[in-house]
């Protein structure tokens, strides 16, 4: 220490070269680490965080669906890897895995807030959606305008998402404001607790309500606490930014823009059709599109063996007896069978009314197949339409938690009671096919019994009209008139006189 006290040039030259050595060793380092993609691409596998909710990954009818889902798949697909989702417990847990490193990207319709964004990074914003109350019309409730009226009121939001924090800037201009946050719940099991009075309101993205609204008659928005705010991908903070340009690049990608377009309008903007039965527009399909239909019907209910008016009752459910249907996710005619459905069956031309509706009629006949044959009809049809629709598996689930709650897991009318019950995390959290839509299976099926029951009544009217006309002609002609009643029914499977309700 002498030494460099009495040679100060000699400590400046040390230092220089110490420096030096470790701007060296730096470099080094940086030349043989793996920038954050290139690890991703040599392990081969991109982590993304999700939930298991309608609006980002669940299974449908077997296969992984969903708006972020389908998303994360497509930059997988760009980056040259697999996907990997973790599914974290609570919302709040998003944020652990990302934080902890456990995923290197949370796509969860996460709204960008200014919180969040002290701790980590956003990718490109692909939505905006405005946090809105959300209320059900209800007598003696009018709908809210203002946060003022709020006050008193039960109102809860899931906890660590952006609603919360934003109910947490508010209060203090508004003290008496008070809300619960759910780390359990999700959006939809918020929703079911509007719906049923458990609470007064809760505060949500506009477009995740405007996606579900239609399974929810009666609740309504009341206003928006702010304006639409962006939605992006979170990730973590990382020094080299090789994921966030990577995600950049990916966004403003023309396909990538044109991915986002199609995603929205098959998850966000698709209504439920299910749940409303047009009486005028049902006659005047039965009367334009119809007839010519017919004759395929009954050609198919021979050689299958299912009521004909059943056949016409799902075709008309699936397409309107539109030949030119299509779905957004492919299906398409008649009977709007998928592509491998018409394979399984030999249908060659899924736009073909008559190949559609004979080989919808056989692959009904296979679904049918795959319910225990110690349920008897009509209760086995309604659980083969409820399995197509939803997923054999999901179904399964639901007739476990019927048996749970002491009903008859063989009873289409107990079964119906629980499928809904697969939408709510508490439940779904604990069964083995996580989460489904549970509410359209028992749409479904209650709007295809609706339409046997208008199709046989006009089938009714018509024979009365057409004996009708017989008699008075035989009475014209001299002859007996028949008055013996019409004891051969065209249906063989009977029908309950009480239409399912919702």
């Amino acid at each position: 220490m002498f030494v460099l006290r009495q040679k100060p040039y000699f400590r400046e030259l040390v230092y220089f070269w110490g420096l030096t050595v470790i701007a060296f060793l730096l470099t080094l380092i940086s030349i043989n680490t793996p920038t954050q993609v290139e690890a991703i691409k040599e392990r081969g596998v991109l982590r993304v965080a999700t939930r298991n909710t309608p609006m980002t990954y669940y299974i449908d009818k077997g296969k992984p669906a969903g708006f972020e889902y389908e998303l994360a798949s497509a930059f997988a697909d760009y980056l040259g890897v697999r996907l990997e989702l973790i599914l974290p417990t609570t919302f709040a847990d998003l944020f652990t895995s990302v934080r902890e490193r456990n995923a290197h990207i949370a796509a969860a319709n996460l709204t960008v807030s200014e919180k969040r964004e002290k701790q980590f990074l956003f990718g490109p914003t692909y939505r905006k959606s405005a946090p809105t109350v959300i209320y059900r019309i209800r007598q003696g409730q009018p709908q809210p305008h203002s946060i003022e009226e709020l006050y008193n009121s039960k109102i809860l939001v899931l906890a660590g998402s952006a609603q919360a924090e934003l109910l947490a800037r508010l209060k203090h201009q508004h003290p008496p404001l008070e809300w619960e946050e759910s780390d359990s719940d999700a959006a939809t099991d918020l929703l079911d607790q509007v719906h049923d009075g458990s609470v007064d309101y809760t505060v949500m993205d506009s477009t995740v309500f405007d996606a579900q609204r239609s399974f929810y008659p009666g609740l309504n928005k009341g206003f928006e606490l702010e304006p639409p705010q962006p939605i992006a991908w979170m990730l973590a903070k990382h020094y080299d930014g090789t994921l966030k340009r990577e995600l950049d690049k990916f966004f403003a990608l023309p396909e990538t823009q044109e991915l986002i377009k199609s995603l929205e309008e098959r998850y966000f903007s698709r209504q439920n059709k299910l749940n409303f039965f047009d009486t005028s527009e049902f006659r005047k399909a039965l009367e334009e599109r119809y007839p010519p239909l017919e004759q395929y019907f009954m050609l198919a209910s021979q050689e299958s063996g299912i009521d004909h008016l059943l056949l016409a009752a799902i075709a008309y459910q699936e397409s309107h007896w539109r030949e030119d249907a299509v779905s957004p996710t492919g299906v398409k005619g008649i009977m709007m069978l998928t592509e491998g459905a018409a394979t399984e069956v030999g249908v060659a031309d899924r736009t073909d009314p008559r190949q559609s509706i004979l080989g919808g009629a056989q692959y009904l006949v296979q679904v049918r197949a795959k319910i225990p044959e110690r349920i008897t009809e009509p209760d086995h049809t309604w659980f083969a339409l409820a399995g197509y629709n939803i997923g054999f598996g999901h179904l399964e689930d639901a007739r476990i938690l019927t048996q749970r709650g002491g009903k008859d897991p063989d009873r289409w009318q107990d079964v119906r009671e629980f499928l809904p019950l697969l939408a709510n995390e508490k439940y779904y959290s604990k069964l083995r096919y996580g989460y489904a839509r549970g509410y359209e299976p028992v749409t479904y099926v209650a709007n295809i019994r609706k339409y046997m029951e208008m199709l046989r009544w006009e089938e009714q009217v018509t024979q009365a009209r057409n004996k009708h006309g017989e008699n008075g002609r035989k009475e014209e002609s001299g002859e007996e008139p028949d008055t013996s009643p019409n004891k051969e029914r065209p249906d063989s499977s009977p029908v309950s006189e009480i239409s399912p309700t919702l």
